[in-house]
């Protein structure tokens, strides 16, 4: 990850937000950065394995990386959103936060059985919504091995957490802490 120590400088940390002793990875600045944002998405597609067949992000800016990096990818965009947020039939799945449960959602005829899946967000921390986002493709069908993230927080274990569930994990920055 050191290679990507110019993309690194280009996020900014907000200490004690959302609550103290929380330093949050604002990756606005990075995405105000024509050229780092550029950058991001190559050296993305440049880790991808293999041909995919559609980009899944996860709401919501997972929707950016997902749409960025499906073009060079020749592939589709595939949104995973909160539930109660697409329209027409879709199919769900529950996980677990800190104090209680979510659910995210995706169409149900969002994917062809079979077809092949690269799963983005922006950031993997805990790794709870992503192992839910994987677990929901390939309810549908998808297959998923490989996953990727502009910024690791690893000391939350979310990576390992994916690693363990058999899926390549990339992520192009690293930030110690939570």
């Amino acid at each position: 990850m050191a290679e990507n120590d110019d993309l690194k400088a280009l996020i900014r940390t907000i200490p004690d937000f959302p609550k103290p002793g929380i330093q949050f990875r604002d990756i606005t600045t990075l995405l105000l950065d024509a050229q780092g944002f550029a950058s991001a998405i190559t050296r993305m597609a440049g880790a991808t394995r293999g041909p995919v067949d559609l980009v899944a992000g996860i709401e919501a800016r997972g929707f950016i990386f997902a749409a960025a990096l499906a073009a060079p990818l020749n592939a589709g965009v595939l949104l995973i959103r909160k539930d109660g947020k697409l329209p027409g039939a879709t199919i769900g799945e529950d996980y677990a936060l800190e104090y209680g449960t979510d659910r995210i959602a995706m169409h149900e005829d969002a994917l062809v059985p079979g077809q092949r899946v690269l799963l983005i967000d922006d950031l993997i921390a805990t790794g709870g919504t992503a192992r839910a986002a994987v677990r929901l493709l390939r309810k549908a069908g998808a297959i998923v091995e490989q996953t990727q993230f502009l910024v690791d927080l690893p000391d939350l274990g979310g990576a390992d957490a994916l690693r363990a569930d058999g899926l390549a994990v990339d992520s192009l920055i690293g930030f110690p802490g939570h």
